[in-house]
C-alpha cells in the first residue's frame, strides 16, 4: 500500500526509468507476468503525464525537441513491447492493443521527421509492393538497426574510457570544479544516444507490426474454422495430429537407440554387403574377420596377380584400357580420409587448448584493479617526467653543451 503511494507520487523520469528497467528485464530473460503488469502500468502513467504536460506537438521536429524530453517519445514502443508478452487465452485483443501502441510510436516520430524516408514510402504503398521491394526494404532496415547498434556501443565504450580517465585524472592530479565541468559531457553524447535508441526502435517496430499482422491473420483464420467446424471436432483432429507426431518420433527414436553408440568402421566391402543384406549386423564388426582374396589394381590388374618379374610387366602393359586404372580400394581411400579428418580434430583441439589457455582467459579487470593500474601507470609518467625534464635530451646539440 505504502509502495503504491510512492510510485504515484514519482516524478515522470523517475517512472520512466523504472518503467525502462522493467521493459529491458523482461527482454532479456524470461517474462514474469506480473513484472509485465507492473511495467505497462507504469508506461500508461508516463503516457498520460506525456499527454497532460504536451511535450511533442505535430508542428515540432526532432531538433525542437529538448534533449531532457526526447527519451519520452519511447513510452509508446515499450508500452507495445510489453503488451505482446502479455500471456492469456484471447490472443487477438493483445495484438490489437500493441499494434494501436506501435502506430502511435511509428505516428510520433513521423511528425517529427524520425522515420526514413523508404519506410514512408513503403507505408504509403502498403501491400502492393512487389518481393523485390520488400527484400530490398527488409536489407535497408537491417542495415540501419545494425549502424544504431554499433554507435550506441560505441556510445558506451566512449562514455567507459572517459570515467576510466577522470578517475586517473583525479588520482594523478586534483581536478578543479571547473575542469571537471569541461570533461563532464555536454548534453550532445546523450542526445546522440537517445536519438540511436529510437532508430533502433524504429526497426524493431516495424518488424514487429510485421509479425503482429501475420499472426492475427493465422488466428483469425483458426478461429473461422473452429467456428466452422466446431471446437470439439478441430481439438479432437488436434490432438490426434500430436499424438502421430509423438509415436511417429517415438518409433525413430527407438529405431536409432542401437546406433546411438559409435562403432568401429566397416573396412571390408564383403562385410559391408553382408550387413547391407542382413546377413550380418553391425555389432559383430570387431569380430569379423577378412578371408578374401584382396583386390588388385592397376596394370598388375590384367595378369590377375602381382608383378614378379619385367616380362609380366611387360605384358601387362601391352593391352591398356582407354581410361587411367585406380591405384587403391574405396576402403583405403577411406581409410585414408579417416586418418586425415583424425589429425585435423587433433589439430584443432590442440588449436582450442591453446586459445582457452590462462594467458589467453584473463578476463576485464574490475573497477579496484582498474584504478590500481591507472594509478601505477600515472605514477611511472610522473617518474619518467622527473628523471627526464623536458629539453634534457638536446643538450648535446647546443654550441656550450
Amino acid at each position: 500500500m505504502v509502495e503504491g503511494k510512492m510510485e504515484e507520487e514519482l516524478p515522470l523520469p523517475a517512472l520512466f526509468e523504472q518503467a525502462r528497467q522493467i521493459h529491458s528485464n523482461a527482454s532479456e530473460s524470461s517474462v514474469d507476468q506480473d513484472n509485465v503488469k507492473k511495467g505497462i502500468e507504469l508506461l500508461r502513467r508516463c503516457d498520460g503525464m506525456v499527454s497532460k504536460l504536451g511535450l511533442f506537438s505535430s508542428n515540432e521536429t526532432k531538433d525542437d525537441v529538448s534533449t531532457s524530453n526526447i527519451k519520452y517519445l519511447l513510452v509508446p514502443f515499450y508500452l507495445a513491447e510489453l503488451t505482446e508478452k502479455v500471456s492469456q487465452d484471447d490472443r487477438i485483443p493483445v495484438i490489437k492493443a500493441s499494434q494501436d501502441h506501435l502506430k502511435e510510436f511509428i505516428s510520433i516520430c513521423e511528425a517529427l521527421e524520425l522515420v526514413p524516408e523508404d519506410e514512408l514510402e513503403a507505408i504509403r504503398q502498403g501491400a502492393s509492393d512487389s518481393f523485390a521491394t520488400r527484400r530490398a526494404k527488409k536489407i535497408a532496415r537491417f542495415k540501419r538497426q545494425k549502424a544504431a547498434e554499433a554507435k550506441l556501443q560505441e556510445i558506451k565504450e566512449r562514455k567507459e574510457r572517459r570515467g576510466r580517465s577522470l578517475r586517473a585524472a583525479a588520482l594523478s592530479t586534483p581536478v578543479d570544479v571547473g575542469d571537471e565541468d569541461a570533461l563532464e559531457d555536454d548534453g550532445e553524447e546523450e542526445r546522440e544516444a537517445w536519438l540511436s535508441t529510437i532508430s533502433l526502435a524504429l526497426c524493431k517496430a516495424f518488424d514487429l507490426l510485421e509479425m503482429l499482422k501475420k499472426e492475427e491473420e493465422m488466428l483469425l483464420a483458426v478461429k473461422e474454422r473452429q467456428s466452422k467446424d466446431g471446437e470439439e471436432e478441430f481439438a479432437r483432429e488436434v490432438l490426434d495430429e500430436r499424438t502421430k507426431k509423438v509415436e511417429t518420433w517415438h518409433r525413430s527414436a527407438a529405431a536409432r537407440a542401437p546406433l546411438s553408440k559409435p562403432v568401429e568402421p566397416i573396412t571390408c566391402a564383403t562385410f559391408a554387403q553382408d550387413v547391407i543384406e542382413g546377413r550380418a549386423s553391425v555389432s559383430q564388426a570387431g569380430d569379423h574377420k577378412h578371408h578374401h582374396q584382396p583386390l588388385i589394381f592397376g596394370p598388375a590388374s590384367l595378369i590377375n596377380r602381382p608383378i614378379t618379374s619385367e616380362r609380366e610387366r611387360i605384358a601387362a602393359q601391352v593391352f591398356q584400357p582407354g581410361y587411367r586404372l585406380p591405384t587403391m580400394s574405396i576402403e583405403e581411400a577411406g581409410l585414408r580420409e579417416m586418418e586425415i579428418m583424425n589429425k585435423w580434430q587433433e589439430r584443432n583441439a590442440e588449436l582450442m587448448k591453446e586459445a582457452t589457455s590462462s594467458w589467453h582467459r584473463d578476463g576485464p579487470r574490475t573497477a579496484e584493479e582498474e584504478e590500481d593500474f591507472e594509478e601505477a601507470k600515472a605514477r611511472a609518467w610522473d617518474d619518467w617526467k622527473d628523471d627526464n625534464p623536458r629539453g634534457a635530451g638536446n643538450k648535446k646539440l647546443t654550441p656550450c653543451g
